[in-house]
């Protein structure tokens, strides 16, 4: 099991459909641990909470600072059962838009990868090799909420989540700084509106030889000013975000 901590991934984590057929699994939250003044606060998720059947257990303050993992606690800590699934799960859904994480080991980095394959429509993400645990706590807060709305996929090496999306028909672009084909260039844009696995380095080093050998090309982020590079989340949603707009055509959904 792992904590979500705070009204909005509470919120998120109530919403998420349970998954019959997995003992122990009816629930998307077993406990919810909730402050007075959060529940004051909060009094109809609360209940939503009760009427689920979890146990719900009133707590001091105090006691939520111990168990909380965040400075300014908000009150509100849920008890989630995991939620991955396994490669062949997602692969049986079609998708058409898939992110592979290859040893990226940032959670804060990873959450907010999530967080964004989520706003572009991805189909999952797929935690691979030494990549972070998903249920690191600072991973669950950076995703958002996102961690409970799509797919992911844990324990699988690198070359095998590749192969993987490969026999379902993606094609795999690696994000590599190094790349001569630009993410910009006119003949990638029919290519970015087909099943796509964009596959993404580590933090630090990026890709190294061997994994980006594994893609089907290999693509820049083109930077027009003086930085270096880029940060993994934000060249992340630059290309998922390519993806989208190639695959829905330019239509997007605004609040």
């Amino acid at each position: 099991m792992f904590l979500a901590e705070g009204p909005q991934a509470v919120r998120e984590a109530l919403g998420r459909p349970g998954q019959p057929g997995r003992p122990g699994q009816a629930r998307a939250i077993r406990e919810l641990f909730v402050t007075t003044a959060a529940r004051s606060r909060h009094r109809d998720l609360v209940a939503a909470v009760a009427a689920t059947g979890a146990p719900v257990s009133e707590i001091s303050g105090e006691l939520m600072a111990e168990l909380a993992q965040t400075v300014t606690p908000q009150g509100l800590l849920a008890v989630c059962p995991f939620i991955d699934v396994p490669v062949g799960a997602l692969i049986s859904a079609a998708p058409r838009l898939v992110v592979v994480l290859a040893n990226v080991r940032d959670p804060g980095n990873a959450g907010t990868v999530l967080r964004t394959a989520d706003a572009a429509g991805a189909a999952g993400v797929i935690f691979a090799g030494a990549s972070v645990d998903p249920y690191n706590s600072k991973c669950v807060r950076s995703s958002a909420g996102s961690l409970f709305h799509l797919p992911i996929v844990l324990g699988v090496q690198v070359a095998d989540a590749v192969a993987a999306m490969r026999e379902a028909g993606l094609a795999v672009l690696a994000a590599d700084g190094s790349a001569t084909l630009g993410l910009d260039d006119p003949g990638l844009a029919v290519r970015l509106g087909r099943p796509t696995a964009w596959l993404f380095g580590n933090e630090a080093w990026g890709l190294p030889a061997d994994l980006a050998a594994l893609a089907d090309e290999r693509v820049a982020v083109p930077i027009y000013g003086r930085a270096e590079s880029l940060n993994l989340a934000a060249a992340a949603a630059v290309c998922l975000y390519a993806s989208a707009r190639a695959q829905h055509g330019g239509a997007a959904q605004h609040p």
